[in-house]
């Protein structure tokens, strides 16, 4: 009888928001932390701008326009290949909703380098479709935050809270071509 390999790989996961630790959706993280498929890494940043959004819902969008918007201020996360299914599911991946590519960020402890070096991490961060992410700057006045905080939690609106006759692509759709 041969004993299964135990997982070890992890993959770095940069969280900027509803992920985020006192974040509606940060139970899912903490599930995945219980069950030894997630660990805490540390705060961090974005090592070049990126813009970061709201849409429908008050939903965090990173924009995947390296040199636009500001340095994004998030959390990085260890993350086990059962554990990034569960987070490719909830960030809907497989429907055009956001889509995991690489980013690269500089961790809290302050010290320099390239990415690979001390201080500065490669890692994976869900960004906004690229199929809507140009018009979602646009929306946005193309002006971004550095950090999705209280303020604009307070308005998000949690999936089981939203209307279900229209698809999450719908409500992008809508958000995208309102005046307000």
């Amino acid at each position: 009888m041969v004993a299964e390999k135990e997982e070890t790989t992890k993959s770095l996961v940069f969280t900027y928001g509803t992920l985020k630790r006192g974040f509606s959706n940060h139970t899912l993280m903490q599930d995945l932390i219980r069950t030894g498929d997630a660990t805490f890494v540390s705060t961090c940043r974005t090592a070049e701008n990126y813009p970061l959004v709201c849409g429908p819902y008050q939903v965090p969008f990173l924009l995947n326009m390296a040199g636009s918007g500001q340095p994004v201020t998030g959390e990085l996360y260890a993350v086990s290949a059962s554990g990034l299914a569960r987070l490719d599911e909830l960030e809907g991946t497989t429907k055009g909703h956001y889509e995991r590519l690489s980013i690269t960020v500089e961790l809290d402890n302050g010290d320099g380098g390239s990415c690979g070096g001390e201080g500065v991490t490669c890692a994976e961060a869900y960004y906004a479709h690229g199929s809507y992410a140009a018009e979602m700057w646009k929306r946005n006045g193309m002006k971004g935050l550095t950090v999705y905080s209280e303020k604009e939690a307070k308005g998000y609106v949690k999936r089981k809270d939203r209307p279900h006759n229209l698809t999450f692509l719908d409500h992008i759709q809508r958000f995208l071509h309102s005046q307000d």
